[in-house]
Order: structure tokens, then sequence, then C-alpha cells
């Protein structure tokens, strides 16, 4: 009975990229969970999704066979932790059972380990889980376009977006000839809207992206995101998920992406985004605790959120190590998103009678994609939703879109670059 158990789950995670255990814990492969519900037309590619984590690992290798060459550095001397610094411990020392268990389980589900082995071959693309080969990505030339500088410069409003019809495919746009149909929108301070089913292409300048279907994306710096208010509540939105550029030493020492200090998130509309029936809001965070105390009693507070739960992503290699160790201070393997729900104009008893509670102290478990990029815990979250009507949900501070939602921020299309993507087509064949 608990092989047929685990070969329905390895099934089940073949086709939709999650793999339930038994108790509060969920492994992801983001690849799979995109290309299973938000692409048609388009495959996210596993080389290219996971190439900053193979990177790391080629240089780690490099790194440890001339280790023998270096001298042996002098041992530091014992730091003493301040008092924000034992309390952040303490979160962790808390967490740090759940965080084991969870790891215990995974290292513990051989199939699923000997199928996420071979993340880098692009294996997750067939339905075999293995690959020998490492399939084309289709990454171009050239540096990646800023829309943070480009939306900077006073020409923004003069840019436009052309969105393909879902007739007219890469083939077309390999070949550099004119597109027979498309439609021309402004590109930021403008709702723009994929309404087809089906994922298109779109061009800025001479760099290509892909939407998925049924999306939109506001592209703006946070004076505008007033924009984004519904005139009606119940045209708001029953999922938010906030992705802050919080103040991060190596995101600004590496240039990786601009950051904000705390208070300009006082100032984001969560209320007025909030559809009639309620919301929930997700709200990544770092392991900080000064951040973790703002968020408790002043950013929380201020948006109308009460506090609900806490999931946990951990971060592993393909092997199922984790990616540094559990108890290093400053670079945890893991990071928190912080669940709570913003009420809506009805009744707190009819909100409450509506959705299926939060469950504290969830794990998910993934190997990280790029820098700053989170796994899409959309899917995970739609059972907890307020309301009985369709998800209505908005990610803010978005790099990157999905099908069905909404997406704000001032590079929303970063991770939509036609280089993360291979033509379906050609690799279904």
């Amino acid at each position: 009975m608990a092989e047929l158990v685990k070969s329905k789950e390895m099934i089940n995670f073949l086709e939709s990229g999650i793999y339930r255990f038994i108790s509060n814990f969920t492994f992801m492969d983001p690849v799979r969970v995109l290309n299973a519900s938000d692409y048609t037309q388009f495959r996210v590619s596993h080389s290219v999704y996971y190439n900053r984590f193979f990177e790391c690992e080629d240089k780690e290798k490099t790194r440890v066979s001339t280790s023998s060459k270096k001298r042996k550095r002098k041992e530091r001397k014992p730091y003493t932790l301040n008092e924000r610094e034992r309390s952040a411990d303490q979160r962790h020392q808390e967490a740090k059972p759940l965080l084991l268990k969870a790891h215990e389980v995974l290292l513990g589900a051989k199939d699923l380990l000997h199928c996420i082995s071979n993340l880098k071959s692009d294996g997750g693309d067939d339905d075999s889980c293995c690959s020998n080969g490492i399939r084309e990505s289709c990454i171009e030339d050239g540096k990646k376009q800023s829309f943070v500088e480009l939306g900077s410069v006073w020409q923004a409003p003069l840019y436009e977006i052309s969105i393909n019809h879902r007739e007219e495919n890469m083939t077309t746009a390999d070949s550099g000839s004119s597109l027979g149909v498309s439609r021309l929108v402004p590109a930021f301070n403008n709702l723009v809207m994929n309404e087809s089913c089906d994922d298109v292409e779109a061009k800025i300048l001479n760099n290509r992206y892909v939407l998925p279907g049924n999306s939109c994306f506001f592209m703006s710096d946070l004076k505008q995101i007033h924009d984004l208010i519904p005139a009606d509540t119940d045209s708001g939105f029953n999922l938010i998920v906030i992705d802050p550029p919080w103040e991060n030493g190596s995101a600004r020492q590496k240039s990786l992406y601009p950051t904000l200090p705390n208070r300009y998130f006082l100032s984001l509309p969560i209320k007025q985004l909030t559809h009639t029936k309620g919301a929930l809001v997700a709200l990544w965070v770092t392991n900080r605790e000064k951040l973790r105390t703002f968020v408790e009693k002043e950013l929380f507070p201020l948006w109308g959120v009460s506090y609900s739960a806490i999931f946990y992503w951990l971060k592993v290699k393909a092997d199922g190590s984790l990616i540094n160790e559990l108890d290093l201070f400053h670079h945890r393997p893991y990071e928190c998103l912080l669940l709570g729900y913003c009420h809506g104009e009805k009744m707190n008893t009819e909100l409450t009678s509506t959705y299926k509670h939060l469950e504290e102290n969830q794990v998910i478990i993934s190997v990280p994609g790029e820098y700053s990029r989170k796994p899409p815990v959309g899917k995970l979250l739609m059972d907890y939703l307020p309301g009985t009507g369709p998800a209505r949900c908005i990610e803010l501070f978005a790099r990157e879109m999905f099908a069905g939602w909404t997406s704000w921020g001032n590079e929303p299309l970063h991770f939509q670059e036609v280089s993360y993507f291979v033509n379906r087509s050609t690799n279904d064949g």
C-alpha cells in the first residue's frame, strides 16, 4: 500500500510539479508547476531556470579542488549576539525541529530524489524524468533589458509593447519578417492584458517576452500603484502576494535590483485592493528580526491584516541536501511567507465561514532558481481564499507573470524574457 501511495504521488508530481507528503510538507518543482498550468505554446526551461544554482555548484567544486593550495584561515573569535540577533535565533530554534523533519521526509522519498537529480539536464520536461541531453534554451545574445532604467527616462510614456495574436508564433518572429497581426499598447503606467486563453509573444524595442494566458501586468513605480484600485470592491482581489524589495546588503552589493526602506511599504493600498469578501495576504520576508518586528507591529496592523500562519520555504540542492547549513546565522537555507487576512466589507462571520482555515507551520521545499525568485506558491494557497467566487489574484513587486493573475511592479516582465523559455512544439518532439 505504501508503494501504491508513493506511486500516486509521483504521478501527480509529474503532472503538476507538486509532491505532497502525508504531513504538512510539500515539495515543488516550480518549472513543472508553471508548465502544467500557465503555458500552452511555450515551456519554461529547466536548464535556464536553475542556471544560477548549478553555476554556484560548479564554482563550489572548483573552490574545493583548489582549497588545498590555500593557507588555512585564522579561527574567528566567538561572536556575541545582540538583542535582535538573539530574538532572531530564538525564532530559528523554534522552527528548526520542523525544518529538520521536513528535510528528513524529503531524503526518505527516494523516487522523488531520483527525479529531481536530473533537473540540470531538463529531465523534468520528460515523462520519464530522465534525459541525457541538455535542450536548447533559446538564450539570446546581449544584455538583458532593464525596465527599471527604461521606465525612469522621460521617454517612458512613449514606449509601446507589441502583443502578437495567438496564431503568430515564434517561427515568424525568428525569421525576422514582420508580423501580420499585432496590437500596440503603452508599456508603462498602463494595464497590459493578454485576453487569450493561450500564452502569446510580445515585443518591446528589440526584446521578446512571453505573456501567460488571461494575464495582465501594470508596470510602474510605487507612485502609480493606486491606479490599480478597482472602482467596485467586488472587482477587488482575494489573493494578494507581496514580495517587497526589502533593504538587503547582498542585493545592493550585487546591484541585482533596487531596494526600498521599510517605510515605503506602509503606503501600499492593501485595503483598497481587497475584495468585498476579504483577501488572503501572503508576504515574503527575510529572517532579519528588525524586519519581522516591523511587519508584526506596524505593517500588518496598518494594512488591516490579521496574522494567521507562517509557511517556510526550505531551499535544497538537486541531491536533496540543504543549500547552506541550517544554523548558518546570516545565510540560513530558508525564507518565510507570512499569511494573514484583510477583511472586506462583508461581515467577519460570513468571511470566516467561506474558506478553509490555514494550517500553521507548513514547509514548501524546492530547488531555488535565480536570486530572489520565489516559487509559485499561488497554487498552494487557492484553498484558503475567502469567498465562493473565482480567484482574483495579484502579485505586488512582481518580476514574473502567471496565468489569470495581475502582476504589478517596475519590472514584471523580468522573468518573462523569451530566453527563459523553449518552444513547446520543439520541446515535445
